[in-house]
């Protein structure tokens, strides 16, 4: 099946080999001119849809009136942009996004179906097949280490070189493949894909070099900061699936994963009167690349990774809520931050990234304002990037930094508002005035997979949801100050079953309905 491109009016040159449309336009001062591309397949009758992959009764009710809209919306663009692989038509996957990306990314694909587990992990089966499918049969002739996942390089922004989006999907995988496993993953899906994320560990363990970093892109790139972070969740919860299935190995992944956490925080953060933040990256010859940006934002611990520190410590179940703080959040315990920081560390980040450096108003940039090369239509310049503030929001409200999470998460939904909740991939990081609105980005995919499975991400993190169902285990510490009031998830997904929680203005959660023989954990 192929693509198939109408436009109106038609173009006055084609270069076809190039994919290049051309029109000659003349434009008076003031005036304007409409182009219409359609897309469509060359294929004859209506296309059959792939089935949704989650719950379809997904619903979000709460006293600000942008949540139900944001899920709702979100629903809609992903099930835009669902495909079937073509090497087996059973498994359904996201392409990026319309209209520069229709194709499976992935990178974005993995992020996108961790994101949305909470619906459910058939999508993350799929996807996970889907990708493991587009690995190399065998290392190329003398590779110095094992084949990775396949990915193009991204732009990095003014300060560093692409980034392979390779390296990051190959360290997604065993993360996500985890992850989905505690949602409750099926056991025969979990071994089918165990082959695929050893492979990836192997290709981890050859590619960290003598300063026990991983370069991106590998070998001889830099080593940047959300590499070594995608690296350390991998070796942790790749450990947690080497024990569960039987597998050796998982000592030495967690010692490895120690060993990096040690040298991150070394040789990765850089004081200052400020108070100090992490490098964006080392350049190879050891020296901190130091300007801000939201890649930091990998640096947070997840819920996942507050999980592996609990059973880390022998708690029976998720990790206890943290105590709470003198405005009303709550600050991390000693032994709450599972990441690559320190606990005074993952304080200092924190405030950077509610800083208005970084947060716009409407999201976080993904280049600080005062760092040289600010651009607030930089792809990596300045754009806010959606997934990057979703994660930042979830990191936030694990680590118990409610007031810089509900700022950044206030600010998206605010944006999203103006896009009427189709949050595109990325938008201009102007910082937010009175009455003004985020101006779109021109580049950006819209939908975009990663944008709209990026309202489950947030909507999740403020019911604080984090499942062990191996474990018969589900906790829901939602953050204590309420940040958009009550809200109410319904037919949700957790170990194949129904799932609703509700989340009082007081920040105290219910579990509503959930699979028979799951306990709420603290």
């Amino acid at each position: 099946m192929g693509a198939l491109v109408t436009a109106e009016p038609p173009p006055d040159d084609v270069i076809a080999a190039a994919g290049l449309l051309r029109w000659r336009l003349e434009l008076a001062p003031g005036g304007s001119r409409t182009l219409e591309l359609r897309i469509g397949t060359d294929q004859a009758g209506p296309r059959e849809l792939p089935p949704v992959p989650w719950a379809p009764a997904a619903a979000a009710a709460g006293d600000d009136p942008g949540v139900a809209p944001l899920l709702d919306t979100a629903l809609d663009d992903l099930r835009t942009l669902l495909l079937r692989d073509p090497a087996e038509p059973a498994d359904v996957h996201l392409v990026a996004g319309v209209p520069w990306r229709c194709a499976l990314a992935p990178a974005d694909a993995l992020w996108a179906a961790r994101m949305l587990l909470p619906l459910g992990t058939r999508l993350a089966a799929g996807t996970l097949r889907a990708v493991a499918r587009t690995w190399p049969a065998a290392p190329a002739a003398g590779a110095p280490e094992p084949a990775r996942l396949p990915g193009t390089l991204r732009d990095s922004g003014p300060h560093l070189p692409p980034a392979a989006t390779g390296v990051e999907a190959t360290l997604l995988f065993p993360a996500v493949l985890a992850e989905a496993r505690r949602w409750g993953l099926p056991e025969r899906d979990l071994d089918g894909l165990l082959p695929a994320a050893e492979r990836c560990l192997a290709w981890l363990r050859a590619a960290a070099d003598d300063r026990g970093f991983v370069p991106d892109p590998a070998p001889g790139g830099p080593y940047r900061c959300e590499t070594q972070a995608h690296a350390h969740r991998a070796a942790l919860l790749g450990a947690e699936l080497l024990d569960v299935c039987g597998r050796p190995g998982a000592a030495e992944w967690r010692e490895w994963a120690a060993a990096l956490r040690e040298r991150f925080r070394a040789g990765f953060w850089t004081e200052d009167v400020a108070g100090g933040r992490p490098a964006a990256a080392l350049a190879p010859d050891g020296r901190p690349l130091t300007h801000l940006g939201s890649p930091a934002a990998h640096l947070l611990p997840t819920a996942a990774d507050a999980l592996v520190r609990a059973q880390a410590n022998g708690d029976a179940g998720p990790a206890a809520a943290p105590p709470a703080s003198a405005d009303g959040g709550s600050l991390p315990a000693a032994d709450s931050t599972p990441g690559l920081l320190d606990k005074a560390q993952t304080g200092q980040l924190a405030r950077l990234l509610g800083g208005p450096a970084l947060d716009s108003g409407w999201g976080l940039r993904s280049l600080g304002a005062a760092e040289p090369g600010f651009n607030p239509f930089g792809h990596r310049a300045g754009a806010v990037h959606v997934h990057e503030t979703a994660v930042a929001v979830a990191g936030l409200f694990t680590a118990g930094y409610d007031k810089e999470a509900g700022a950044l998460l206030r600010g998206l939904l605010g944006a999203a508002g103006h896009f009427g909740h189709h949050l595109p991939e990325m938008y201009a990081g102007d910082q937010r005035t009175a009455g003004g609105a985020p101006l779109p980005h021109p580049a950006a995919c819209r939908p975009s997979a990663v944008a709209a499975a990026a309202a489950v991400h947030v909507l999740t993190a403020l019911t604080g949801i984090a499942p062990d169902v191996p474990a018969g285990t589900v906790a829901a510490r939602p953050p204590a100050t309420a940040p958009l009031g009550a809200v109410q998830l319904t037919g949700w997904r957790l170990a194949g079953e129904p799932f609703a929680v509700r989340v009082s203005r007081l920040g105290l959660a219910v579990v509503e309905e959930a699979a028979p023989g799951l306990q709420l954990g603290s």
